[in-house]
C-alpha cells in the first residue's frame, strides 16, 4: 500500500508539470563529457548518458526543451542569471556549488582516478603527485583536489577533456586526475594501450542536475521522473547501455 501511495503520488506531480512549465526549457550541457555528453561524429547530435536520461525525464515530465552544449564553466553562471533553466554536465554536488544553485537527488556515483602513460613506473597513487606537472579540467572538482591533496609543480587546467588527455600524452604532464567514468571511457577508446590507472578511487561523488535557486517546485518534479524511471527500469536501461555495468 505505502508503494502504491507514493507511485500516485509521483503520478501527481508529472501530470502538473506539463502546466506549471509551459515554455521550453533551456537545458544546458557540456561539449565534451564522454560517455556524460559529446558530439556524434557520425550524425554531429550531441548524445551519452546525460543527455539521454534528461531526455528521458522531460518525456516522463511532458516538457518541452532545446539543448544548450556550452563550456562547462559557463553553466552555474547561467542559471544564476537566469538564461539557463537546467543543467546536466556530470556535475558534482558540492556545499560551495549548492549555495548558489539547487541541485536534484543524486543520478550517478562516480570518483576521481589518477591516469598516467603506460610505462610510467614512478608514480602509483596521488602520493606520488609531488612536484608533478598534473593536468585536468578547470572549474572542476577535480581541480580542487589536486591543489588540496597533491604538492604538484604545477597544475595545467584545460577546458575541455580531448586537451587535458593529450598534455598528458605529448609529455606536457606527468599525470591526469579526473572523474573515473571519463578516464575509463578514454583509456578503453583514444587512450587504449596508451595510458593506465594507478592508485585507488579518490573522493566519491555524486553527480547532480543543477537548476536556479528557488526551482523548489521543478526539482521535485524532476526528482519524482528520476524515481519512477529508477522503478520502471528505464534508468538501468541507460545505465547499461553507456557503462556496460549494472548501477552503483
Amino acid at each position: 500500500m505505502k508503494r502504491i501511495v507514493t507511485l500516485l503520488l509521483s503520478a501527481a506531480l508529472l501530470i502538473s508539470a506539463a502546466t506549471a512549465f509551459a515554455g521550453p526549457l533551456v537545458v544546458a550541457t557540456d561539449t565534451n563529457f564522454p560517455p556524460f555528453e559529446f558530439k556524434d561524429p557520425t550524425t554531429g547530435d550531441h548524445t551519452g548518458f546525460d543527455v539521454e536520461l534528461w531526455d528521458a525525464i522531460a518525456k516522463e515530465m511532458g516538457l518541452e526543451y532545446s539543448l544548450q552544449p556550452m563550456d562547462f564553466n559557463g553553466i552555474i553562471p547561467g542559471l544564476q542569471s537566469g538564461q539557463l533553466d537546467v543543467g546536466i554536465a556530470g556535475m558534482t554536488i558540492k556545499p560551495e556549488r549548492a549555495k548558489v544553485v539547487d541541485f536534484s537527488d543524486p543520478y550517478y556515483n562516480a570518483g576521481l582516478l589518477v591516469l598516467v602513460k603506460s610505462d610510467n613506473t614512478d608514480i602509483n597513487g596521488i602520493e606520488d603527485l609531488n612536484g608533478r606537472v598534473v593536468s585536468t579540467k578547470t572549474g572542476t572538482t577535480s581541480e580542487d583536489y589536486v591543489k588540496a591533496h597533491a604538492q604538484a609543480k604545477e597544475v595545467k587546467l584545460f577546458p575541455n577533456n580531448d586537451a587535458m588527455f593529450m598534455e598528458l600524452l605529448t609529455g606536457g604532464a606527468d599525470a591526469v586526475v579526473f572523474d573515473s567514468p571519463v578516464i575509463a571511457d578514454f583509456m578503453n577508446k583514444a587512450g587504449q594501450g596508451q595510458v593506465k590507472v594507478v592508485g585507488p578511487l579518490y573522493q566519491g561523488q555524486s553527480y547532480g542536475i543543477a537548476f536556479p535557486k528557488g526551482s523548489t517546485e521543478l526539482v521535485q518534479k524532476v526528482n519524482a521522473a528520476l524515481a519512477e524511471l529508477r522503478e520502471n527500469g528505464s534508468y538501468r536501461e541507460l545505465y547499461l547501455k553507456w557503462f556496460h555495468t549494472e548501477p552503483k
